[in-house]
């Protein structure tokens, strides 16, 4: 399953470090981050639980970038 969610970042740098940080999250296959567009997808492993997937994510990317919001 694959999902867009809008983003809020300060820069390209951040942006970049939230994909990684996504990528590295239980749960989803795949991420790409999009600084211009302030979007995000989210690819998800097979049978992931989407929204508390999501909840990590936001967590592991607060954690390289503190004031950066997913809206889920």
């Amino acid at each position: 399953m694959k999902k867009t969610y809008k983003i809020e970042v300060d820069c390209a740098n951040c942006a970049r470090k939230m994909e990684d940080a996504t990528k590295a999250t239980p749960g989803v296959k795949d991420a790409t981050v999009n600084f211009m567009t302030l979007k995000m997808n989210v690819e998800f492993e097979e049978g992931a639980d989407v929204k508390a997937v999501m909840k990590e994510v936001l967590k592991n990317c607060r954690k390289v970038e503190d004031d950066c919001e997913i809206y889920l």
